[in-house]
């Protein structure tokens, strides 16, 4: 008898605080199995689907023209598809002027805003690659090309000259494909 006045029975009371612990650890463990399931089911799904087949959904997204006899774009015999590059943005261009007339009294800064943009094939990923390195290198590029003319050149700009003569700079630098045409938007000279 002795023995048995001396086991202490243990008993653990729930008070509101641990409650709300308990709730939340039990919480957390499903969460974390739902997060294993997830990551089974998606791991299992692409073993079981065709390597060839393309992306169930895209985040952001391309602007595409499909090119062939029933779009209303230029006609194709390949049928390609074509999308738009405008990755070089919006270039502010700062444009320091010489004189404005035969005076010595220099010009006012102008800045120069445009946007550069050309189509490419989307199935040609080595070349949609290489655009997508030299981003930096095509906005040196037209850049340069703008800042070197004189402000009188900029308000007197023939477009198609500037064109031919940035298109040509770009394909210089490119080794896996051509440019054939340019797109300026948001061409615009600010005083």
């Amino acid at each position: 008898m002795a023995a048995r006045e001396k086991v202490i029975e243990m008993k653990r009371e729930i008070t509101p605080s641990s409650k709300k612990l308990l709730i939340t650890y039990r919480a957390l463990v499903l969460v974390l199995l739902a997060l294993v399931l997830l990551l089974i089911t998606g791991s299992l799904f692409a073993v079981i689907r065709p390597s060839d087949s393309g992306p169930l959904f895209r985040i952001g997204g391309r602007t595409e023209i499909r090119r062939g006899r029933n779009s209303g774009t230029a006609s194709s015999s390949s049928g390609e598809t074509t999308a738009v590059f405008s990755g070089i943005g919006r270039l502010r261009i700062p444009v320091t002027g010489k004189a404005t007339n035969s005076s010595a009294e220099p010009a006012l800064p102008a800045t120069l805003i445009l946007s550069i943009s050309f189509p490419y094939p989307v199935n040609d990923i080595p070349f949609s690659e290489e655009l997508a390195s030299r981003i930096g290198e095509f906005r040196s590029v037209a850049i340069g090309y703008f800042s070197a003319l004189p402000e009188q050149g900029i308000t007197r700009l023939e477009e198609e000259a500037a064109k031919t003569e940035i298109l040509k700079r770009y394909n210089a630098l490119l080794r896996l494909g051509r440019i054939e045409t340019l797109y300026f938007t948001d061409f615009m000279v600010i005083e």
